[in-house]
């Protein structure tokens, strides 16, 4: 399944792409992020390899992060891979005049096992996961914005 969303932030490009291939910053919009642990690599840059877990609701969740591509503030491609699906998502990022940053989100889907079931019967519910995340980033940048 594929799919593009995006968002226009009011902040300049250099403010959003500083603050986005941080770990650090992941817990501030992707809600149920328990922990980061870097396996290799540098933090942010290509070939990076994560792992994330989550607590979505009852459920514990895994999932591996690697960054297949780092070139900021073109395109930053990443590929998070579990046991039910790999996503690869490629955010953009292009200014709008000196105060807005546009960012598309273009994400690939790709189900494994009865969880391609899911991606047939409730592709709604995956996007409006992403639109959630990229939102809250989008918020996230903006409330930057009153602290420097």
């Amino acid at each position: 399944m594929k799919y593009t969303i995006e968002a226009d932030i009011d902040r300049p490009l250099e403010k959003v792409i500083a603050l986005f291939p941080n770990p650090e910053n992941y817990k501030y919009w992707q809600t149920g992020l328990e922990s980061i642990e870097l396996i290799e690599g540098a933090p942010g840059a290509t070939g990076a390899r994560s792992r994330l877990k989550f607590k979505m609701g009852k459920k514990d969740m895994e999932i591996m992060e690697t960054i297949t591509l780092s070139n900021l503030p073109e395109v930053h491609t990443i590929t998070y891979e579990s046991k039910l699906m790999r996503n690869i998502v490629k955010s953009e990022f292009s200014p709008i005049g000196q105060n807005k940053t546009k960012c598309v989100s273009h994400q690939e889907l790709q189900f494994k096992g009865f969880f391609r079931l899911m991606g047939l019967f409730f592709p709604g519910a995956f996007k409006k996961q992403s639109k959630k995340y990229l939102q809250d980033f989008k918020t996230f940048a903006e409330s930057k914005a009153t602290t420097d």
